[in-house]
């Protein structure tokens, strides 16, 4: 009996012992993963050797890092979906995570001639790998898996990222503070997106919807044309704000967080490690929440809930921040 119509052993964690999801999901793990290793990496490495590489404060590039990765999910998002409606989904992810491995070279040509400028457009061009795959591995679930399913299946792609991104950005300062060669920090990079290309051949064939779409070259033109088209339909504009809101506040927090446990908690790197792993893993444990709150299926009403939470706790943390004593201490 073939993947897409056997009924394997109950639990949402089932989905992973199957080809049609399995692959995806360690393809979309160790994308996220790789995405965070080499930023992190990169920002602590020129936080603790500034005088290197650059004469910048290091909470300012942080914040450029950022800014950097997330740009071309901006720029790009409507063009990508737009390739993601006109070809192969499988053989995007595929092409995709080639690309990283182009992308990773050059990552190790940044380190080997110390150019910063070098290293930051890799972790551009790491954002924009990222942007083309991201309607990929959302858009294939619908093609792989049944209605029962997607919402399991979405959580655990969500709960996903976000540990790989929490080990990513641990593993990147661990091997920034390693005190090993800077160019290693690139090499482990490229193995990572060798594996993740090497997974990505495992994902099933997932037919493009509409192989005759003609591509709109023009980003800016082609977003404004997905935001009006999306009005149109109350419940997919409400849920594309709803998403955007989310990362947005999730990006915040994760660029913030090295320096509120620094200035604000007066805290060292055990600190900051530690409000990275509790903010990460209750986004993972919320995600899978989710898939149970809604009973297997899409369950809207869990989104303004969501959405209060967020603002709510917040607005808590800003205030009980502010009710906290300066700190004196040395860091």
């Amino acid at each position: 009996m073939s993947d897409a119509t056997e009924r394997p052993a109950s639990g949402q964690f089932r989905l992973l012992s199957t080809r049609r999801f399995g692959p995806l999901f360690l393809t979309q793990f160790l994308g996220a993963f790789n995405d965070n290793l080499y930023k992190n990496a990169l920002v602590v490495l020129v936080t603790f050797q500034s005088a290197q590489w650059t004469a910048m404060r290091p909470e300012i590039l942080a914040n450029l890092a950022a800014g950097l990765f997330i740009l071309p999910f901006f720029f790009f998002s409507a063009t990508a979906g737009q390739l993601a409606d006109k070809y192969d989904k499988a053989m995007l992810a595929r092409l995709t995570k080639l690309l990283e491995v182009g992308i990773m070279i050059v990552a190790i040509a940044g380190f080997l001639v110390h150019s910063l400028a070098l290293l930051l457009s890799a972790l551009f061009l790491l954002g924009l790998q990222s942007t083309l795959f991201g309607p990929v591995k959302y858009a294939i679930l619908p093609q792989h898996l049944r209605e029962d399913e997607l919402v399991g299946g979405n959580a655990q792609v969500e709960a996903g990222t976000f540990v790989a991104i929490l080990i990513g950005t641990l593993a990147g300062g661990l091997l920034a503070g390693a005190g090993v060669a800077a160019v290693w920090i690139a090499m482990a990079g490229l193995a990572v997106a060798v594996a993740g290309y090497l997974a990505s051949r495992g994902i099933p064939e997932a037919p493009a919807p509409a192989p005759d779409l003609v591509v709109n070259v023009n980003p800016l033109s082609e977003t404004w044309r997905n935001i009006g088209f999306a009005r149109e339909n109350r419940t997919v504009f409400l849920s594309i704000l709803g998403i955007s809101w989310f990362w947005l506040y999730g990006a915040l927090f994760l660029a913030q967080l090295p320096a509120y446990g620094k200035i604000v908690l007066g805290g060292g790197e055990g600190a900051v490690t530690l409000l990275l792993a509790v903010f990460t893993v209750g986004i993972g444990v919320g995600s899978l929440l989710c898939e149970r709150l809604s009973a297997r299926h899409v369950e809207l009403g869990l989104v303004p809930l969501g959405s209060i939470g967020l603002t709510i706790f917040g607005l808590d943390l800003a205030l009980a921040s502010m009710a906290l004593p300066p700190v004196t201490r040395e860091l």
